[in-house]
């Protein structure tokens, strides 16, 4: 009885949001999610060919997701039956599938929407395995969370998931056109302050209205700029939209400084990013990221400081573990800098796909059973610990591949030592091959490099 109440709205006189007011009644009203509804969209398939699948609809706050799911009912020729994982446990769920069992018995099918519906325990979501399998109910859940992470595989399995888009601006722009057309009259904005009511909203359309709401049940005033907005709603006009452009672009301005080794720079963009509310986790995943891809083994150290800062601001949290944040920016700003780990990597798995499932080279292999050792496994191999230099020199390559250099050091920081061994190795490796010389004569340790080239190669090391 509470869905039909609902149905009909309120008494008349009743107080009403303008976002309830603005519901849409047809799914043809519904904004910025063409991507589902139009008529090639999943869900525009679905109710052309007279059929609807259970759902999860993951988005935003404010996408539409109960309006969306209310209509499908409607146009399903489905009773809407709603329930709230936050509020509502098993008993409720057990209430839910015996009405819908009834309404089956008399020719009328069910949907069941259940907003939140990660709240619910794995328990809880298989509950619904056998109702939705029998269709008893068309089970339609909502879900600002990432369904991978917090749903049963089992429910996942017997449901298709929807993403809902963060509503544009052009989507918002019709809402408040809408909201201008149910009130009669025009919001007191000029052109700047309802760009920024709009980015206040961050997406969410339902927020949206809400502020609007505000504007018009305030006092008559002049046009508003966004300052005037900003005192008028209380709430300060974010610095950047976290979810959209200005997200991508001061993160991208952030990490370009540090590889341009500009450290004031960086620590702008941090700022800028905190002070608009990004979530130094975020952040602090992108630092971690920029010290093995822009610093690698130049200084090993960088992983670690990066690291060391995301655990000591999962530790005091904000502001204070902000700080951490900032120290990080200024070590990876000054650190020396090399994508050359990168671009090994990178070149190492494109020869890995290229080249196909190669063996590795016979001696290498181990041999634990006799078949094996006839085969020739482990046969020749060198064990470097047991070479005067602790090098053997051996191929480790599939034997059809050849030798590749992935790795190219860069002359700078701790990279640049790195070069000074590989180099050292090189000429083992080639007097090896060729047979002939004292690898040891090449050991720094030996006091016996052959040229002062291979001197300034091998001091120090």
């Amino acid at each position: 009885m509470s869905d039909l109440f609902a149905a009909a709205g309120p008494p008349p006189g009743a107080p009403q949001p303008l976002a309830d007011r603005l519901r849409p009644r047809r799914l043809e009203e519904v904004v910025g999610q063409d991507h589902l509804l139009a008529g090639d969209g999943p869900l525009g398939r679905m109710l052309a060919g007279h059929r609807l699948a259970s759902l999860i609809l993951w988005g935003p706050p404010g996408s539409g997701k109960t309006t969306i799911a209310r209509l499908l009912a409607g146009q399903a020729g489905l009773h809407f039956e709603a329930l709230s994982a936050v509020f509502s446990g098993v008993a409720d769920l057990r209430k839910a599938f015996e009405a819908a069992r009834r309404r089956r018995t008399l020719g009328q099918g069910t949907l069941l929407f259940i907003d939140e519906i990660h709240r619910f325990n794995r328990s809880q979501q298989d509950g619904f395995l056998p109702y939705v399998e029998d269709g008893t109910i068309v089970l339609v859940g909502a879900t600002t969370e990432n369904p991978s992470f917090e749903l049963n595989a089992a429910l996942l399995s017997r449901a298709q998931v929807l993403v809902l888009r963060r509503l544009e601006d052009e989507a918002m722009a019709v809402l408040l056109a809408r909201a201008e057309a149910a009130e009669g009259k025009i919001l007191p904005l000029d052109a700047a302050a309802r760009g920024a009511l709009i980015t206040m909203a961050d997406g969410d359309g339902r927020f949206l209205l809400n502020l609007a709401e505000e504007l018009f049940a305030g006092p008559a005033a002049p046009m508003l700029d966004t300052n005037g907005l900003t005192a008028a709603l209380q709430r300060r006009a974010p610095l950047y939209d976290k979810a959209q452009e200005g997200h991508y672009n001061l993160i991208s301005a952030l990490h370009k400084s540090l590889r341009g080794s500009d450290s004031d720079a960086a620590l702008y963009w941090l700022a800028r990013m905190l002070a608009g509310g990004e979530a130094p986790l975020y952040i602090l995943r992108r630092l971690v990221r920029f010290a093995v891809e822009d610093i690698g083994l130049a200084d090993p150290q960088a992983l670690v400081q990066a690291l060391a800062a995301k655990d000591a601001y999962d530790f005091l949290g904000s502001p204070e573990g902000e700080l951490a944040i900032a120290q990080c920016v200024l070590y990876l700003g000054t650190a020396p800098k090399s994508n050359a780990a990168y671009r090994a990597f990178g070149a190492a798995s494109r020869t890995a796909r290229e080249q196909g499932s190669l063996m590795p080279p016979a001696h290498i292999l181990n041999a634990p059973t006799r078949l094996m050792k006839d085969l020739g496994y482990g046969k020749g191999y060198a064990y470097d610990h047991d070479t005067p230099e602790g090098f053997s020199g051996q191929n480790y390559f599939p034997e059809g591949l050849g030798r590749r250099r992935f790795y190219q050091p860069a002359a700078r920081g701790f990279e640049r030592e790195i070069a000074r061994r590989l180099a050292y190795w090189e000429r083992l490796r080639t007097r090896a091959a060729q047979g002939g010389g004292d690898p040891a004569s090449g050991d720094p340790a030996s006091g016996g490099p052959a040229s002062g080239e291979a001197a300034d190669d091998d001091a120090g090391w």
